[in-house]
């Protein structure tokens, strides 16, 4: 962000995060509870060398992908669509997979670790739709490229895995450079999250609410503050949960 008239910043970027979709009921990988205490992550040369380390996956992502793929945008998309209609906010980094924030209407977008509804091969790099692969593998067959024979995989991230140059030269912990960055040079950061972050002690502001709840919110305050006479409360002033 950049500072304007009376503090005010006059750029905003927003970077998201898991939590910003658990409300769409895509659950967290990391908070307790999560994804990673219930099975150890693929890792990328594991997912590449080993027959035995797809097949696992697959079915994994067999029985997982009915309720990923139900998932629609919840309060904080749409706000964070609301925000970049208006002009307030010139641009989103999610480091989620899910493409709620395009299906809410975003279009300033970019996705650092791909996509989970798009899969790629590995050696012709054709691009294939989740939704088929899933009719494949209902088949129990491992899947693998129609056009050349190769490696299937999601177009996303895995551990262990660089973030495509194309979208930034960065590795899979990339979005909490973007916060160091920041405040490297003096530029405010406001984090919504319920619970403890990495970028805590970067913050300029840390509020302890659901994204759908804060963002929300501030559109409402936007819609006054944009109204004659109308006295406008700062995201600061919220109320922790």
């Amino acid at each position: 962000m950049e500072r304007g008239e009376r503090g005010r910043s006059r750029q905003l970027v927003a970077l998201t995060g898991a939590g910003c979709s658990t409300e769409s009921g895509i659950p967290d990988y990391r908070s307790p509870g999560g994804a990673w205490a219930r099975h150890k992550p693929i890792y990328y040369h594991d997912f590449v060398r080993s027959d035995e380390v797809r097949r696992f996956y697959w079915a994994r992502s067999f029985r997982g992908w009915p309720r990923f793929a139900a998932a629609r945008p919840n309060a904080a998309h749409r706000a964070l669509t609301e925000l970049e209609g208006r002009g307030r906010l010139d641009f989103l980094i999610t480091q989620n997979v899910d493409d709620l924030h395009q299906e809410a209407g975003s279009r300033k977008v970019v996705q650092l670790h791909g996509r989970n509804r798009v899969v790629i091969c590995l050696d012709c790099r054709w691009e294939f739709s989740r939704v088929d692969i899933q009719r494949r593998l209902a088949d129990s067959r491992i899947p693998d490229c129609e056009r050349c024979g190769g490696i299937l995989k999601p177009d996303v991230v895995f551990f262990g895995e660089a973030v495509p140059p194309a979208r930034v030269a960065l590795t899979v912990w990339s979005g909490f450079r973007f916060v160091k960055r920041a405040a490297e040079r003096s530029i405010p950061i406001a984090i919504v999250n319920i619970g403890p972050t990495r970028g805590d002690d970067l913050a300029t502001l840390k509020i302890e609410a659901k994204c759908g709840e804060a963002l929300s919110a501030a559109v409402s305050n936007g819609e006054r503050a944009s109204r004659p006479h109308s006295p406008s409360v700062p995201l600061g002033e919220l109320s922790e949960t």
